[in-house]
């Protein structure tokens, strides 16, 4: 979460900068050229509570869906891969119950993996023969499918459903350790300045050019002198990010060690406080609808 309302906005400035002297933009990119000071405040609470999900999962690349397999194989996954056909079981308790004897008497297994296909053709024939079942999402009306994001969202909600002795489902090891990546994250946000945030942001940009004029040179593309200038800077670029990267580590390790050893209590009402639900609306919208907005 960001240190304070003002640092979700875009400012033209330092950290400091006082609120109406930032910028308001559009999704679009636009600025918003006469923000008010209720619009800007508006907007800030609301990327308060709204920042990047995707950044608290823990994502694993394979090369080739076999590496997939043989990694879950390995883990002692269960595989059920999601599919359409009529081979498939139904994500209910009375068809999982079917095939509880097979995985000790549970509706679902202790390690199961849950795979997803393309949109449009689904899970391919690799997955679905490697599968240990294939399952399917019970639909009602006359949608035969739905779209990747909703069925993800979906199946993991039933599967929750089904036993909700999944939610938390981990071991002490693995709860200390994912304490320790995301308390250590969350401290990493808050111990560099503005001024830090905004020159590690132009090392890192710096060096994927760099990257990206290496590949070129590579595919034998000419290569102006200043271009060569600054690929002879990429070893010092790169060696002053990791010395900011290795102290912004360690600094975080440090200063969640006891939250990491004594960890508060988990939040079981994921509801915001009812002060911070006002969503933005722009003040044309609210001119528009005025008598919605009255209260």
């Amino acid at each position: 979460t960001p240190r304070c309302i003002k640092s979700t906005l875009t400012s033209n400035g330092d950290e400091g900068d006082e609120i109406n002297e930032v910028e308001l933009k559009r999704s679009s990119g636009q600025t918003v050229k006469r923000a008010t000071e209720s619009e800007k405040q508006d907007r800030a609470m609301h990327h308060l509570y709204a920042r990047k999900a995707t950044e608290w999962l823990t994502v694993t690349d394979f090369e080739d869906t076999k590496s997939c397999i043989d990694a879950l194989r390995k883990d002692r996954y269960q595989i059920w891969a999601t599919d359409l056909g009529q081979v498939a079981t139904c994500l209910t308790e009375e068809e999982l119950s079917i095939h509880a004897s097979s995985h000790g008497g549970k509706l679902i297994p202790d390690k199961v993996a849950i795979v997803f296909g393309t949109e449009a053709v689904g899970c391919t024939n690799e997955m679905l023969n490697a599968a240990d079942m294939r399952v399917y999402l019970p639909l009602r009306g006359f949608a035969d499918s739905l779209n990747l994001s909703v069925a993800t969202a979906l199946v993991v909600h039933q599967m929750f459903v089904l036993d909700p002795t999944l939610i938390g489902g981990m071991s002490e090891k693995e709860r200390t350790e994912l304490r320790q990546a995301w308390y250590s994250k969350l401290a990493s946000q808050r111990l560099l300045s503005s001024r830090d945030k905004k020159h590690r942001s132009k090392l890192v940009t710096y060096l994927r050019g760099v990257e990206e004029l290496e590949r070129k040179m590579l595919a034998g593309e000419p290569m102006q002198q200043q271009v060569l200038e600054k690929l002879e800077k990429k070893a010092a670029k790169q060696a002053e990010l990791d010395q900011i990267e290795n102290k912004l580590a360690a600094d975080s390790r440090l200063a969640v060690k006891d939250l990491v050893e004594n960890p508060p209590a988990p939040i079981t009402d994921m509801r915001r406080a009812d002060e911070h639900r006002t969503c933005f609306v722009g003040k044309n919208t609210k001119a528009t609808h005025g008598d919605a907005w009255a209260d």
